[in-house]
């Protein structure tokens, strides 16, 4: 069951992304053709992307908790080159103004779930309390304002868009803060005194590696979107 909810929340926010993209290249590109070839690519992306974390899964290198962290590295950096990359090269492209600003907020609204399945995965050995609410990671509170911040930007537009990049800043900080816990409790168990290993390696295997690997890196994503649109919309 609590495989079926991290393949649930997976396909939740992949339809989120979907839609958010779909109100963007629509209002974009004007040709129906030009706008349902890039929808597909988008589509098709998103599905190769998750394939190859299932077969990054499937090596077993995600569940080798020996340094150099060679799962991380073929999960997260990927993802994070990527963003940066992509977002370069598009800052200045109409597609990003196209999305509604609040949409970007309230997608991290998807995080307060996030939180909520590593509590119940502690219960279940797929995790250690370290990394959720009942350990250090705090993701669950800041989470929980995503919908407050998207509502009052909603309403105002202009007077709240500093408000938003700075909550935006704050998000990438906390999730920076929540890549430490991670990376300490399953590289570094003597940080917490331990001398054994900490992380069930059950975190290692499909689904659970989409959380690293598509989940956190969608949210870096809109993120630095978000604060790329709020810089670019001064003028609302």
């Amino acid at each position: 069951m609590l495989a079926v909810l991290y393949l649930s929340l997976g396909l939740f926010t992949f339809v989120l992304l979907t839609l958010i993209s779909t109100k963007s290249i629509r209002k974009t590109f004007i040709s129906p053709k030009k706008s349902g070839r890039k929808m597909l690519w988008f589509f098709i992306g998103l599905l190769v992307w998750n394939f190859y974390l299932y077969l990054v899964a499937e090596s077993g290198i995600v569940q080798d908790f020996t340094l150099p962290p060679k799962g991380m590295m073929a999960l997260i950096l990927p993802a994070f080159i990527f963003t940066g990359l992509f977002i370069y090269f598009n800052r200045k492209e109409a597609w990003i103004g196209n999305i509604p600003p609040h949409w970007l907020i309230y997608y991290q609204t998807f995080r307060i779930l996030i939180e909520l399945l590593f509590v119940a995965s502690v219960a279940e050995g797929v995790l250690h309390s370290n990394v959720t609410i009942e350990g250090y990671n705090f993701d669950l509170i800041f989470a929980c304002t995503a919908p407050i911040i998207g509502y009052i930007l909603q309403q105002d537009y202009i007077k709240y868009r500093k408000l938003a990049l700075a909550w935006n800043y704050l998000g990438l900080g906390v999730i920076a803060s929540i890549i430490f816990v991670f990376i300490t409790t399953i590289f570094f168990p003597g940080f917490y005194g331990s001398e054994t290993q900490l992380m069930p390696k059950a975190f290692g295997t499909y689904p659970y590696v989409i959380v690293a690997g598509f989940l956190m890196p969608s949210a870096v994503f809109m993120h630095v979107l978000s604060i790329v649109q709020l810089n670019k919309k001064k003028n609302g």
